[in-house]
């Protein structure tokens, strides 16, 4: 099972501030704005006890960037990718996670013979938010590089030359014309549950823990404090120069960070998902 870092949601240039993790440690990665042909706006997001994710960007910033600055709205497009929770919009019956990918980026993962089975670790740029007299705010700092969630694969498919399952169909990568007609595009749908333990599903969310920083503590995001197991194995966008003294400096550009095949990396990264994922299967009681 090859293991993917890979890197979503807001930075510098889209979005212009941090992904959110609020005082309860439910984690907010929040989709880059689009002027695309998307299903979804911000006013449509929800966390998980359904307060609204607008709502709460609002009161962090009026403002986010989509190359510039532009005012935050309702009605602003977004572009809900990778898409892993389940309470975050209305589903479709039979829906489940999915991530897509396109162009440079998905010929990265292609080079790298990603299939069935293997594992997206999601990350992105995070910092911690508090509520004061009823107003989000971010606490001090710039944030760091977090693992917010992930997917294992079930089927990969590309809608240009494959019929879209009906659950399917809104997901950005499903609904665009411009994407649906490149063939490049392509689509990874999760597993319904984890090949590693059946009692969580093959897609979610994790409860933020220091352990799922990958940003060493005092320094910049782009500074991480890998195990050491890492430094066995190959990363894409990485070399031997990326090992410094003292931490790993990760690429500033580039979204796929496939990492080589390796037992104590996939055994590093089902340990996280097990302590800290979200979407647990419930057990059914038997009379």
């Amino acid at each position: 099972m090859k293991v993917i870092l890979s890197r979503k949601g807001f930075d510098s240039g889209y979005g212009g501030y941090p992904s959110i993790i609020l005082p309860n440690n439910e984690m907010i990665t929040l989709p880059i704005p689009s002027n695309k042909e998307e299903d979804y706006c911000f006013g449509d997001l929800k966390t998980k006890n359904g307060e609204s994710i607008y709502e709460i960007m609002k009161s962090l910033n009026k403002n986010i960037k989509s190359g510039k600055n532009i005012p935050l709205e309702k009605e602003t497009k977004c572009h809900l990718d990778p898409d892993l929770c389940e309470f975050s919009v209305s589903r479709e019956k039979d829906w489940r996670g999915a991530f897509g990918q396109i162009n440079a980026a998905q010929k990265v993962l292609e080079n790298n013979d990603i299939k069935e089975g293997d594992l997206f670790l999601f990350f992105g740029w995070f910092n911690d938010v508090e509520k004061i007299n009823n107003q989000y705010k971010f606490k001090k700092g710039d944030g760091r590089h977090t693992i917010f969630g992930y997917l294992q694969i079930d089927k990969i498919i590309y809608p240009c030359k494959e019929e879209i399952p009906k659950w399917l169909q809104k997901h950005p990568h499903a609904s665009s014309l411009k994407r649906l007609n490149n063939p490049s595009n392509c689509i990874y749908i999760a597993k319904d549950k984890c090949t590693f333990n059946e009692n969580i599903k093959g897609y979610g969310m994790f409860e933020y823990n220091k352990e799922l920083d990958l940003s060493k503590e005092g320094m910049t995001r782009t500074c991480w404090n890998l195990p050491e197991i890492f430094k066995k194995v190959k990363i894409a966008y990485h070399n031997e120069n990326s090992w410094k003294e003292g931490y790993f400096k990760s690429a500033c550009r580039g979204q796929e960070f496939v990492i080589e095949e390796n037992e104590e990396i996939e055994s590093w990264a089902i340990n996280l998902i097990e302590k800290y994922a979200t979407n647990r299967i419930k057990e059914t009681i038997k009379n």
